[in-house]
């Protein structure tokens, strides 16, 4: 049985990545009760980086960026489908984005640049998607990857 969330991913011409391994020893997610930690997610697919950093601080950087925080947001989709033992539509609300942007100091549009995944969450999940979020820049990544994302979300008791 495919989810409504699923079903909305589709036709927006989105897709979930293929399963990878972890970067390093921990969990993909921890749930308590009915709040989920979504442990960060890089822009990777396949196992591979699909940006690298640091981001530049023009229009075609940040566009392109945002692409990355979007694989980001996919990712993050991805195991939340696990933690919801395979049924997004069990997802309560988004609380939660934490976005960082790989780049050099005094780069002024991590904002911007997480935008990216806040699109992808509030397309699947309309009003429920929106979210708390910080987006912050620092200056280097897992695999040399752009952007990572973590999240928060409530699911349904």
């Amino acid at each position: 049985m495919t989810s409504h969330v699923e079903r909305r991913l589709s036709s927006l011409g989105l897709e979930l990545p293929p399963d990878w391994e972890p970067r390093g020893q921990f969990l993909p997610f921890r749930k308590d009760g009915t709040t989920v930690y979504l442990s960060g997610q890089i822009c990777e697919w396949a196992g591979e980086v699909t940006h690298v950093g640091p981001v530049a601080d023009t229009p075609q950087a940040i566009e392109t960026a945002q692409q990355a925080a979007k694989i980001c947001a996919l990712n993050l989709i991805y195991r939340l489908r696990q933690a919801c033992d395979g049924d997004l539509d069990r997802v309560d609300v988004i609380l939660r984005l934490g976005g960082f942007v790989n780049c050099l100091s005094g780069f002024p549009s991590s904002p911007a640049v997480i935008n990216g995944a806040t699109e992808v969450f509030v397309a699947l999940f309309g009003q429920e998607g929106w979210h708390a979020r910080t987006a912050v820049g620092v200056s280097g990544l897992p695999g040399n990857a752009s952007v990572e994302v973590d999240a928060v979300v409530r699911l349904k008791s």
